[in-house]
């Protein structure tokens, strides 16, 4: 409808201005075409609401392209992440003593008793950020976190394929690690599984993993049932450990984590989002693609 709109005034124009035939049959040729062959624009939507599912928080609402971000306003922290399908890879609640059924989960789960316990869904433990939206356009959102205590400051960005979660200052003395306690394809079972950039094996998702990973530094989750995976990427390479656990009802994937250990301590970035795919090249090539 809107190219034949544009049509209907060119095309008098033209032939009025005697424009060569051959000007004239690409008019018809894109009026034939219609809109259908015009590349889809994929653009980054912000709205306001409340997390249900998460116990009613008030939570930024961020869509891309195949992802649905629910960020709470008060914990600094994602609270659920749905795929194209709205299901929920992190299932987070905040009944108190919930534990690994829905208290745990979230992403990035990253300062704990560290200075404060900061940019994690709202439970019982989490202590309160501020936040403030610096970027807002079809392509881009940015929503800058300040913990309550001023001391730790982290920065989301998303975008039209991808999320990315910096750690942009760092409590003097203090350590952090980044974290997805989860649920791949919306519950753990059997039929989870993992990659990592450490080997091209495919690992059922009872297996765990210790020790640093090679650059790039990724994981990816997936479920047998679903026709995607759920990535992570640390865009800077370290020596630190990235251990991964599993749990009876949620994943445990800490990067600058060792048991209860944690390692990062200057700024970093991470890329979280969902490959289109369960094959281990397109999945490490969609993370490769982000670094470059």
């Amino acid at each position: 409808m809107f190219l034949k709109k544009i049509a209907s005034k060119i095309v008098p124009y033209i032939s009025r201005s005697n424009i060569s035939a051959s000007l004239m049959i690409f008019c018809c040729a894109l009026l034939s075409t219609g809109c259908n062959s015009l590349p889809e624009v994929k653009q980054v939507s912000l709205s306001h609401g409340i997390d249900v599912s998460a116990g009613g928080a008030s939570a930024y609402v961020i869509s891309i392209s195949n992802a649905t971000f629910y960020l709470e306003k008060e914990g600094g922290g994602l609270s659920s992440m749905l795929d194209a399908d709205g299901i929920d890879w992190i299932g987070f609640n905040d009944s108190k003593g919930s534990g690994w059924k829905g208290e745990y989960r979230g992403f990035p789960n990253a300062i704990h008793k560290q200075d404060g316990s900061y940019f994690h869904a709202m439970n019982a433990g989490t202590d309160q950020s501020v936040s403030q939206i610096t970027v807002e356009t079809p392509q881009h959102v940015q929503i800058i976190f300040t913990s309550g205590n001023g001391q730790w400051q982290g920065q989301w960005d998303f975008y039209p394929e991808r999320c990315d979660f910096t750690m942009s200052q760092v409590s003097e003395g203090f350590h952090y690690w980044v974290q997805y306690e989860g649920v791949p394809g919306g519950e753990m079972d059997e039929s989870d599984f993992w990659f990592n950039s450490a080997d091209t094996k495919r690992h059922p998702i009872n297996e765990g993993f210790s020790g640093d990973l090679p650059s790039p530094e990724w994981y990816a989750f997936g479920d047998e049932k679903a026709p995607r995976m759920f990535y992570l990427l640390h865009h800077e390479d370290d020596n630190h450990p990235d251990d991964y656990a599993s749990r009876p009802y949620m994943t445990v994937l800490g990067f600058g984590r060792s048991n209860k250990d944690k390692y990062l301590n200057t700024v970093q970035t991470f890329s979280i989002g969902f490959a289109e795919s369960t094959q281990y090249n397109v999945v490490e090539q969609v993370v490769k693609d982000i670094i470059r």
